[in-house]
């Protein structure tokens, strides 16, 4: 998982979704459009390129069944205007994401109404209605209101005010499925346990900050407020909360069961911290010595054995025990599969 946040959109031919594998994101607008086959890929950076551009240098195929990822590390729900020591938070918040959405859907009816060969390039209009909607968002609200001396009483309340907008615009839209993910154990991540000054006291069983993951729940229980009323108020709407917090819990507190090693060391790094993450020396970073450019911030071993890869990021051997586990809908409220998420939901409002 990165810093960022997600907002994905997968469009498929058929509702019925067949999932071999979801890259998990924070802090990013992703749209997703599938063919039967129910292969799936993420195109990364859409944002740096105009949208008609990426829409004209696509191969049809590949944009029409594959789809288009609005992607932005760093972002949060609502609008910030501080920094972390990791840099500065994206200027694309989540109400920014939806007009880039907005922006991108008005794109594809302009070249879908075209006619002709351009009607292969992109996806029908009604498309967009049958669409699933992923959003995973929050973690980096929750570190802005940390860092910046905020009120949790006051931001949180207002950044799922915010979310619960979103959704509401896009069920107005003709959007009417949903897979939301809560966010994650914040407090089991090196990047925050190495800025925060810790203690036995302020660690629970697993090793992880006590603070941190009880802001996490916090949000999460205002999500899951938040879309308990959301059910209520869109009523053809099909909602499906993910407990993304207790998967990755698991994941992190039962690391050697699960196939994995020092749950809470990042696995690429400098070396120099108990968790192997220096905000200084991240992964990738180089140093000069002795008039050479040295990598000083190098991958382990195996990162297959490792759940955090960069003090930030999960590995991909982690975001793929985690995706095994939510598609099938063992985290999920209610309790269905992935594949199963363009139904109506069989609950009572």
């Amino acid at each position: 998982m990165s810093l960022a946040s997600c907002f994905i959109l997968c469009m498929q031919f058929s509702c019925h979704l067949q999932f071999r594998r979801l890259e998990l994101r924070y802090g990013w607008l992703v749209i997703f459009f599938f063919y039967r086959s129910g292969q799936l890929t993420v195109w990364r950076d859409l944002l740096r390129v105009p949208f008609w551009k990426i829409l004209r240098r696509a191969p049809p195929c590949r944009l029409r069944r594959r789809g288009a990822n609005f992607a932005t590390a760093l972002s949060t729900i609502v609008p910030q205007n501080t920094t972390l020591p990791l840099g500065v938070y994206s200027p694309f918040s989540l109400d920014v994401q939806l007009k880039q959405f907005l922006l991108f859907k008005s794109r594809l009816q302009m070249v879908y109404r075209k006619g002709g060969a351009y009607k292969d390039l992109v996806p029908q209009e009604g498309y967009i209605a049958k669409a699933l909607y992923t959003i995973d968002i929050g973690q980096n609200d929750l570190t802005a209101l940390y860092f910046s001396n905020m009120s949790a009483e006051e931001y949180l309340p207002n950044a799922l005010k915010e979310f619960s907008t979103v959704i509401k615009r896009i069920y107005r839209l003709g959007g009417r499925y949903f897979w939301i993910h809560n966010t994650g154990p914040l407090g089991c991540l090196p990047y925050v346990l190495v800025q925060v000054p810790l203690n036995a006291a302020r660690l629970d069983r697993a090793g992880c900050s006590i603070l941190f993951n009880d802001l996490a729940r916090r949000f999460n229980s205002l999500l899951n407020e938040t879309v308990v009323q959301l059910r209520k108020e869109l009523p053809l709407a099909a909602l499906t909360l993910v407990d993304i917090f207790s998967v990755k819990y698991s994941l992190i507190s039962q690391a050697k069961k699960n196939g994995f090693e020092h749950p809470l060391r990042s696995c690429c790094g400098d070396g120099s911290s108990k968790y192997n993450y220096n905000s200084n020396a991240r992964c990738g970073d180089t140093a000069m010595k002795n008039g050479i450019d040295v990598l000083i911030g190098k991958s382990c071993k195996d990162p297959t054995k490792s759940i955090i890869w960069d003090g930030v990021h999960y590995t991909e051997a982690a975001n793929k025990w985690i995706f095994d586990q939510i598609s099938k809908g063992l985290y999920s409220d209610p309790p269905i599969s992935l594949s199963s998420a363009c139904y109506r939901n069989p609950r009572k409002a």
